[in-house]
């Protein structure tokens, strides 16, 4: 049976097989861990926190995180492979996510060099003379991280590398759909130098086991990717004192205000449309599109989507890859008929190509009530929408209670910034799509969309405390 990487004496409490998305052949095992297990590795993380004496040094944080990232850069095929067997995004994006998460490291260290603390500007008042007041940078305590399938390596990387650079002992659960990515990168940790105390990770043997380990009153914060209503819900259980970030998900918009090139959206839209089957939590979902340019629009974005290669995600050529799952698959068809039915036109896709993929799907003007146009899709479906009014499109794009990334396309600056000011998001892509992100980017969800602000150097921040001391002479 694997081995469990937690500080344990413990035998593992079972054996996960993890299979293909694609085709459902097994492609590793993975030990999982209960309430027992949970126990033994939070009174580790807690008691390694406690001891100030056991802490590392910044410059040893230093030379673990560049260790790792060199043994990564060594191993990008590997890594790669791994990635998009276990969560289906394709071989040539899933080399992009090992590249980022090696950058992501790499963004740590430089992080950790550049925010050393800060200078208190007192002495200015007669209370304060002779005094100097200075901050310096501490660990938080003990970070718990539940982490999604959709990014299986870079998401650990944004969870994990800023625990370790500002020496919080973390505990991680991986996404029972794809833990392997996440073992390899706390492999790597270890490999690089990490003692195996300050990062461990358990997969969890049920739900009750994986709310154990959040909610215990040893965490100091618990970083949580994934669905609101588990985010939310956890999120309400946390023990006092601690802290915590929420990354859930949206129903992306984006807007096409004219004077725009038909030819120069289409490319990025789809993209952001289809990337990783649209399972990323700013894809492009919602198009609105000035009416008289409306059909224009979907008919050559349907070109584009049935041209897109859908196969297995270790193929090079493939472009779109499988859900996660085979009851994704099944939601996603039944969301699409449902808008159908009530009125949308199906412009291309609408169809199971497999038990595991369906095929890139645009539909024009599904009901603004429709499931498609009110809640997050997580599949391979773009919805356009024609406008006569912007102010209007605004509004209906600002209706929903999740609220993420946006863009707007236009040659137009001030038609542009129109839509900046008026559209619910926290960050607006102009002439880019949705889901646009480089890891030094603030990233953050807004109303149901998620709690506070990922990004490295903003976990970072959230995973550390301003340490003041006051000198009088």
């Amino acid at each position: 049976m694997p081995d469990l990487r937690i500080v344990s004496e413990l035998p593992p409490a079972g054996e996960l097989v993890v299979a293909s998305p694609y085709d459902g052949r097994e492609i590793g095992r993975v030990a999982t861990g209960n309430a027992e297990h949970v126990e033994d590795a939070l009174g580790t993380a807690h008691a390694l926190f406690r001891d100030r004496r056991r802490w590392l040094s910044i410059p040893e944080r230093i030379d673990i995180l560049s260790k790792a990232a060199h043994l990564m850069e060594s191993r990008i095929d590997e890594l790669t492979l791994t990635a998009a067997s276990e969560g289906g995004k394709p071989y040539a994006d899933s080399k992009v996510e090992v590249l980022r998460a090696i950058d992501g490291v790499h963004l740590c260290i430089e992080t950790l060099r550049g925010h050393p603390g800060s200078v208190v500007p007192i002495g200015t008042t007669p209370a304060t003379t002779g005094r100097v007041a200075f901050t310096q940078r501490e660990p938080v305590g003990v970070v718990v991280a539940v982490s999604a399938f959709n990014h299986p390596l870079n998401l650990i990387v944004h969870q994990v590398g800023p625990a370790v650079a500002t020496g919080c002992p973390v505990i991680v659960k991986p996404a029972e759909d794809t833990p392997l990515s996440c073992l390899a990168f706390v492999d790597i940790l270890h490999e690089a130098g990490l003692p195996v105390e300050w990062c461990q990770a358990i997969v969890a043997d049920g739900i009750d086991t994986a709310e154990k380990l959040v909610t215990d009153s040893r965490v100091g914060f618990f970083s949580f990717i994934g669905s609101a209503k588990v985010g939310w819900m956890l999120r309400a259980r946390l023990a006092p004192g601690a802290r915590c970030a929420l990354e859930h998900g949206g129903a992306a918009p984006v807007f096409l205000v004219e004077p725009f090139d038909l030819e120069d959206v289409v490319g990025p839209i789809a993209k952001g449309g289809y990337y990783h089957a649209g399972q990323v939590c700013v894809s492009v979902q919602r198009v609105f599109v000035p009416a008289s340019m409306a059909q224009a629009f979907a008919v050559a974005l349907a070109e584009t989507a049935s041209a897109l290669k859908v196969g297995p995600p270790e193929d090079e050529s493939t472009e779109v890859g499988p859900l996660i799952r085979m009851g994704e698959v099944d939601r996603v068809a039944a969301w699409v008929d449902e808008a159908v039915d009530a009125g949308a036109r199906l412009v291309t896709g609408g169809k199971r190509l497999s038990d595991t993929c369906y095929a890139p799907t645009v539909l024009l003007d599904p009901p603004r009530d429709a499931k498609v146009s009110t809640l997050e899709v997580f599949g391979p479906l773009v919805c356009v929408y024609g406008y006569d009014d912007l102010d209007a499109a605004l509004a209906q794009a600002n209706e929903l209670p999740v609220a993420f990334q946006a863009a707007v396309f236009s040659q137009d600056i001030d038609k542009a910034m129109q839509v900046y000011r008026g559209v619910d998001a926290s960050a607006v892509m102009v002439n880019d799509h949705s889901a646009f992100r480089d890891d030094v980017m603030p990233f953050a969800g807004l109303r149901e969309s998620g709690l506070g602000v990922g990004g490295i150097p903003y976990t970072m921040e959230d995973m550390s405390i301003d340490k003041m001391l006051v000198i009088k002479s």
